[in-house]
């Protein structure tokens, strides 16, 4: 269980039952020993058929895409998956509240199955998938708008392409049941509601949360001396899970980096690059370097995140990034590009820079701006003050417990 999705859906899990909900989180790989937390049975045979699914699945992408390695994830048409509605917590639950469901986890004839079960279901949009035949992200791409068709992220697009068929297969399945849908973000909400797909069922906006014990501002020389990083160099943070996915923009962080707004900073700047495959990038950044493995330990990120005096985003397409939610609370102020969610969370000039999309000039305005404010601490302060007020547990908690009720009492879809 790994992702910002499962991050932010096993603290909303928690906070559920905190709150006295009883919730189950069903996923398809368990990393943690939460009792809360529950592996779909996948053993033996079943694990097998599962598999054989799951590669199945990708097989055909990979033959939609003329054999290419690359987009092999960019896409999802939900062939293989686990069997939920059999298992004893599916049974005993009043709500099913969905989350990020692709690569092997659910497919769309076990969605069918969820939704003919007659019970209400809320499904929180962690990406554009279910609002589009088959990309997780549309980019400039707008016929889910109408129809997919002629898919962009597949390297033979046709009228009736497997973006057509899946948006037709999920049109389907969507009308046999009883969904509200949310949107992490104000922006994937906006999205959704665009979609022919799903723009005439009920659509809200709730963000994530995160915890307020583990994310919250402390000393920064405690996390330079926890991480052996240097004690008077100001330093900027890059996080990814896998830095090499060209989606997370790192190419543009590179490039922000040899740019002129940055040359005063020479001698007095470093990088902290965590993530997977970070040392394979370290010999391409021309300033000093210090690359991490990915932390799944949240009391490490959040020492991590005190450690350093920025936090940068160069993301190319994301909803509402627990990365930045995370830093801010810290007392971290971010930089980052205007697309999807970001503009929501940061405030420009006021708890960060919000650079303009895929200008790397003006990323590196941004990273000098901040750190050269002489009121720095101004903006760490009104981060963190963003991040409790905002994305609150409490307050994201309550705005599901009344969903859920709402559902219960009022289960009309169109």
């Amino acid at each position: 269980m790994a992702g910002g999705a499962a991050i932010a859906a096993s603290r909303l899990c928690d906070s559920l039952n905190r709150r006295g909900v009883q919730a189950t989180l069903l996923v398809r790989d368990r990393e943690t020993s939460r009792a809360t937390t529950r592996r779909v049975p996948v053993g033996g045979l079943r694990g097998m058929r599962l598999q054989a699914a799951f590669l199945w699945e990708r097989f055909r992408i990979w033959w939609a895409n003329g054999f290419r390695r690359q987009g092999l994830f960019a896409v999802d048409i939900g062939v293989g998956g686990a069997s939920i509605v059999d298992t004893p917590e599916f049974k005993a639950a009043d709500i099913i509240h969905l989350h990020w469901v692709n690569q092997g986890f659910l497919s769309l004839a076990e969605l069918r199955r969820i939704l003919r079960s007659g019970k209400p279901v809320v499904w929180t949009m962690h990406d554009m998938w279910v609002a589009t035949g088959i990309c997780h992200y549309a980019g400039d791409c707008d016929r889910f708008h109408t129809h997919c068709h002629d898919c962009p992220q597949l390297l033979r697009p046709a009228p009736h392409d497997l973006s057509w068929r899946i948006f037709d297969r999920k049109a389907t399945i969507y009308s046999e049941g009883r969904i509200s849908f949310v949107g992490c973000s104000r922006w994937i909400a906006d999205q959704a509601r665009q979609s022919r797909l799903i723009g005439a069922f009920p659509i809200t906006n709730i963000p994530n949360t995160y915890d307020h014990h583990v994310f919250c501002p402390g000393s920064q020389e405690e996390g330079r001396l926890h991480f052996t990083l240097p004690r008077r160099l100001r330093l900027l943070l890059f996080v990814c899970q896998k830095v090499t996915d060209p989606r997370k923009g790192l190419e543009y962080l590179f490039t922000a980096l040899r740019s002129q707004p940055l040359h005063a900073w020479q001698g007095r700047l470093a990088l902290v690059v965590v993530g997977q495959m970070a040392d394979d990038v370290a010999e391409r950044i021309p300033l000093p370097i210090h690359t991490l493995d990915y932390i799944s330990n949240p009391e490490d990120m959040a020492l991590l995140y005190r450690a350093v005096d920025l936090f940068v985003t160069p993301s190319l397409e994301d909803n509402l990034p627990n990365t930045i939610m995370e830093a801010m609370a810290c007392g971290t102020p971010c930089v980052g590009f205007n697309v999807g969610g970001i503009p929501e969370m940061i405030d420009h000039g006021k708890n960060g820079y919000v650079a303009r999309y895929r200008d790397a000039d003006d990323l590196a305005k941004g990273i000098d701006h901040v750190l050269s404010d002489p009121n720095y601490q101004e903006l760490a302060n009104a981060a963190a003050q963003k991040a409790t007020t905002v994305w609150n547990e409490q307050r994201v908690t309550d705005q599901y417990i009344e969903l859920y009720q709402q559902q219960l009492r009022d289960p009309v879809n169109p």
